[in-house]
């Protein structure tokens, strides 16, 4: 089985720095930014009170998406858990949309009566966060029996998180997904605490990419902080998928900044931990660094893509803030599909 793990260093030229376009680093810089930008205003929002229920911030592990993302192409699908706004946003769901199904508006992707749980965007073959833990695993590898069904070579994404890996759906999914050779990544955001509890705590095998072993399904452990070598692992994975091998794992070693969800206090982890994973991991920090050490980007073009993305979700906020709410009769919606007699 084929294991790779990554050590966090400095964001200088690799060899798999220098394969990429210079273009397509600062594209993912951008998407990044956006994410960690968009989730802060989010934050903002629910403490002002403009935001109910639950909110899982992807604060810090936006490399993981943006680097899956630029290695599938828009017709793959993805599938994840409720911590999805990133998800979202690098699918290339409109922010405005996003913010506004936040906020329970009418111009919400749901029409305002999803929430942040609970959202979806077909055109951009988006299949929602889900707000059980580890649901959307049998839909994800059911997503792709659909595509290899209907003889596409395209690929599933289904994200879940250290905590649901332990959820016994999951190893069902596993076991059906290789027994058919079906189009699936399986990735693993490892962000360490789950919901509160960390992985030494709640896993006998805390290396979670082995997990597919016993159904013959390779995995890799990567630096979920580091876009560029998410990006070659998701690479590697797509390739098994396309070549028709059937599912593939990946654990993304990442870390949330914020708690678990906006009413989370994360007392199970010092503030010392958290700084110095920011301080000296940050993937949009890191990212920054080596496109200005190797030449790649001036500081006023980066400095110019910041102003851009405020812009975006300032934009993204009033609009939210302006929609309507949705009317009563929303109730009634979407509840049940009559089919027409022949």
């Amino acid at each position: 089985m084929a294991v790779a793990k990554r050590q966090a260093s400095a964001p200088k030229r690799t060899a798999k720095t220098a394969r990429l376009d210079p273009d397509v680093l600062v594209q993912m810089y951008r998407d990044m930014l956006l994410i960690r930008r968009f989730e802060e205003k989010a934050g903002q929002m629910y403490g002002m009170g403009l935001i109910g229920g639950f909110c899982h911030l992807y604060i810090g592990q936006e490399a993981v998406v943006v680097g899956m993302q630029s290695a599938i192409t828009p017709d793959d699908a993805v599938i994840t858990s409720y911590r999805d706004h990133g998800h979202m946003l690098a699918c290339g769901m409109d922010p405005r949309g996003v913010m506004a199904e936040l906020t329970g508006r009418r111009g919400g992707y749901s029409r305002g009566k999803g929430g942040s749980m609970h959202m979806f965007s077909r055109e951009k073959n988006f299949y929602g966060g889900h707000g059980i833990v580890g649901a959307q695993v049998p839909l994800g590898t059911g997503i792709a029996f659909a595509l290899k069904y209907k003889g596409s070579d395209n690929a599933c994404l289904t994200y879940l998180g250290d905590g649901a890996v332990n959820q016994g759906q999951v190893y069902e999914s596993f076991n059906m997904a290789a027994l058919w050779k079906l189009p699936v990544i399986y990735i693993i955001e490892n962000n360490r605490y789950a919901m509160g509890t960390s992985v030494q705590r709640s896993s006998a095998s805390p290396d979670l990419y082995e997990r597919g072993a016993p159904y013959g399904i390779p995995g890799r452990q990567v630096d979920g902080m580091d876009v560029v070598a998410v990006k070659a692992a998701g690479d590697e994975a797509i390739a098994h998928i396309r070549a028709g091998k059937g599912p593939f794992i990946l654990e993304m070693m990442t870390y949330r900044y914020r708690g678990h969800s906006m009413s989370d206090p994360a007392k199970y982890r010092t503030k010392e931990e958290v700084n110095k994973m920011r301080s000296e991991h940050d993937p949009i920090d890191r990212l920054r660094t080596a496109l200005l050490d190797n030449g790649w980007a001036k500081e006023d073009a980066l400095k110019a893509i910041d102003r851009e993305v405020k812009d975006i979700v300032t934009a993204a906020a009033e609009f939210a803030q302006e929609s309507p709410e949705p009317d009563p009769s929303e109730l009634f919606t979407d509840i049940l599909v009559e089919s027409k007699a022949a």
